[in-house]
């Protein structure tokens, strides 16, 4: 049985190589309202409208990045008690309010089998996983906390 878990929104420092908050991350114009998102690690994302076909939407990214957030934030705690190949979805598929052009909510729902566990053990699993998500998911932590967001700063590229 496959359960469908609900949480709000994290990696700890243990779990993998934290990019350092000066690491590069650029896009690059490919054409109109077209875009390629680098990483100075050699990732790449392929941004634009829906319209565009294979492109991630900007909100999809950013719903796409919660989404991941949490599932590595709560990845150790779900190992650690359902084995290391434990499956699972997580989905974020709250609507967008289309007149303010903005996601009011976005919610994590998690698809995974907790079916051999009992209601006791169930319980305790889910309040670690959400503990592990709320300290250490980045994304929904920023977003909970209204990053600011300064004016964009324009400037002339410079030759090389």
């Amino acid at each position: 049985m496959t359960e469908q878990i609900t949480t709000s929104s994290a990696t700890s420092a243990a779990d993998a190589v934290t990019p350092s908050p000066t690491d590069p991350l650029w896009v690059e114009r490919n054409g109109i309202r077209t875009y390629t998102g680098f990483s100075a690690r050699g990732a790449r994302v392929e941004i634009g409208p829906a319209e565009a076909g294979a492109v991630f939407t900007p909100g999809e990214l950013m719903k796409v990045a919660l989404a991941a957030c949490a599932g590595m934030s709560s990845d150790r705690a779900f190992a650690r008690r359902l084995g290391d190949d434990y499956k699972t979805t997580i989905r974020v598929e709250d609507p967008k309010d289309m007149a303010e052009d903005r996601y009011p909510v976005l919610t994590e729902k998690f698809e995974i089998d907790l079916s051999m566990l009992d209601d006791e053990d169930r319980a305790k699993l889910l309040t670690i996983a959400q503990r592990s998500i709320d300290k250490a998911c980045t994304v929904g932590r920023t977003l909970k906390a209204g990053a600011q967001i300064p004016n964009a700063q324009f400037e002339q590229p410079t030759e090389d």
